[in-house]
């Protein structure tokens, strides 16, 4: 490929105004035209298969129920304020009389927010014309198991003692949510829901395709990890499923995964959080 690094030499020069008048680029060969149209296609290949793979984990992820009114809507804090937006629209709805934002700091908002997840969606939920008196603020959790447990201790202090809850979360979020409430709150009714995106309309200008495909493999390597160790409720994990997961992290979609060392961590700090419940 040495033809196409000395064609992006001459490009640059060009571009960057020094010696454009004097110098120019040597045409590239056929040969050199084809390693790239080859390259390019194995790279379009790659990415085709990888959206593929990914489309699995997302129909296993999302559950798609109905939302119903509940005692409290739980909007779980996030680095995508749309979700925020649906627990608001759902609250205007009439679908809830109390609104909780929940969340600190978590993996992608740690340097991208310069606040807490809670407070940020109750700004936004407030814009949209949710009272700040039917608005309850917990900042301290920084995973979902505690999301739900602070949550709920606050709401319990409060007097509110929900036993129906509403939880409004990213799409591709949706089974570990539930999954998670439920196991933290055995003996209430929950249901989820979330922005109305599907696979193709999810990513923005701040959520990559990259990015959205890395979440997904990581969502679902939690729910592997919980259910295994009988954190939540056995989940069953098809052929399919296990077979994209593990394509997508060969490809390189590896970075929201816990590493196998970590993991006996993540166990201990959950069970301790249910100990302390």
């Amino acid at each position: 490929m040495s033809e196409v690094k000395e064609s992006t030499m001459y490009f640059l020069l060009r571009t960057s105004g020094k010696g454009a008048a004097a110098i120019q680029p040597p045409e590239p060969s056929i040969s050199t035209v084809i390693q790239v149209m080859v390259f390019l296609f194995a790279i379009l290949r790659l990415m085709d298969e990888a959206l593929k793979l990914a489309k699995v984990l997302w129909d296993f992820n999302v559950l798609g129920q109905e939302p119903e009114k509940a005692d409290c809507i739980v909007a779980l804090g996030n680095s995508d304020v749309r979700t925020a937006h649906a627990a608001a629209e759902l609250f205007n709805k009439g679908y809830g009389d109390v609104l909780a934002t929940t969340g600190g700091f978590g993996r992608l908002t740690k340097d991208a927010f310069t606040k807490p997840e809670a407070h940020i969606f109750a700004e936004e939920a407030m814009r949209l014309g949710v009272p700040s008196e039917k608005i309850i603020i917990e900042d301290k959790s920084t995973n979902t198991f505690d999301n739900i447990r602070f949550t709920k201790k606050l709401l319990d202090e409060k007097g509110l003692n929900p036993k129906s809850l509403l939880i409004v979360t990213k799409p591709y979020m949706e089974r570990r949510a539930l999954t998670t409430a439920l196991a933290v709150l055995p003996d209430a009714h929950i249901v989820v829901s979330s922005p109305d995106l599907d696979f193709d309309s999810y990513p923005n200008d701040l959520i990559s395709v990259e990015l959205l495909i890395n979440m997904l493999v990581g969502d679902t390597q939690r729910l592997m990890i919980f259910s295994e160790h009988s954190i939540i409720s056995k989940q069953e994990f098809s052929s399919e499923l296990v077979d994209a997961y593990q394509s997508l992290v060969k490809l390189g979609y590896n970075k929201q995964i816990i590493l196998d060392a970590n993991i006996p961590n993540l166990l201990a700090s959950v069970k301790e959080g249910f100990r302390n419940n």
